[in-house]
């Protein structure tokens, strides 16, 4: 049980990498708070998890959804000590492509949203005398790609401010880390994947030959969160089939 004691706040919990983490940590003894905007993936999460699962209707780019969401978890269970930011958007667009709107709403999930649920946070993982941020960036925080202007540029600013927040709150033990995911399996992805010759195209862009299961990205997790990873902070985590190595 190597989260035993350790309650965890997991953003975008309801499908995906997400749900995944939260069933993790909670087989390896977490208490879970979910949080994500659709009420009935989060309470199929719980169902799941049973007991030891609380989900929150929430939006991550919503300061008043922030609040009212730590507020209620720090409550229901007594403390928080894990925060993993995992909720985002993605569309797809280049520079002189995507619009205002676009760009804005991608900043105010993807960085807007983990800076402040970071910030509301702090005050209850240092109440516990440490804790652990784990945000979820991707491999396009380490390199480019096509088509995906705003969503690169979001996700390196993710693995900038885990990088400057893991030296901010190094002395409060508070460790902050940055998974960066090749592509996963998921919805979201599912959305730029509209036939097999297409999937086939984006598997094969990793060396493994295929995509990542929202699974692997979990043990990660389980690993950054619990206290075997007690002097690991500010590191960024490429889990990609080997998409970067190339």
């Amino acid at each position: 049980m190597r989260l035993a004691n350790k309650v965890a706040l997991i953003t975008g919990g309801g499908s995906g990498i997400g749900r995944a983490i939260a069933l993790a940590f909670a087989r390896e003894g977490a208490r879970v708070v979910v949080s994500g905007r659709r009420k009935d993936r989060l309470e199929n999460v719980a169902r799941e998890i049973g007991a030891n699962c609380l989900p929150v209707q929430s939006d991550a780019g919503s300061p008043e959804d922030i609040t009212r969401l730590i507020e209620t978890g720090a409550k229901h269970f007594g403390s928080i000590q894990v925060l993993v930011n995992n909720a985002a958007l993605l569309f797809a667009g280049t520079a002189d492509s995507h619009t205002e709107e676009e760009w804005e709403q991608i900043f105010n999930v993807n960085v807007r949203g983990a800076w402040r649920l970071s910030r509301a946070v702090l005050p209850h993982l240092r109440a516990a005398g440490g804790g652990s941020i784990v945000n979820i960036g991707s491999v396009l925080s380490l390199v480019g790609a096509r088509n995906r202007v705003a969503y690169s540029a979001s996700k390196g600013a993710i693995l900038a401010m885990s990088r400057a927040m893991a030296l901010d709150h190094a002395a409060e033990n508070i460790r902050v880390n940055c998974i960066c995911p090749g592509i996963v399996d998921t919805e979201l992805v599912a959305r730029f994947t509209p036939d097999e010759n297409a999937r086939r195209q984006r598997e094969g862009l990793h060396p493994l030959g295929r995509f990542g299961q929202p699974e692997d990205i979990a043990q990660l997790a389980v690993f950054l969160a619990s206290d075997e990873s007690s002097w690991v902070t500010g590191a960024a985590f490429p889990i990609d089939g080997g998409y970067t190595a190339q």
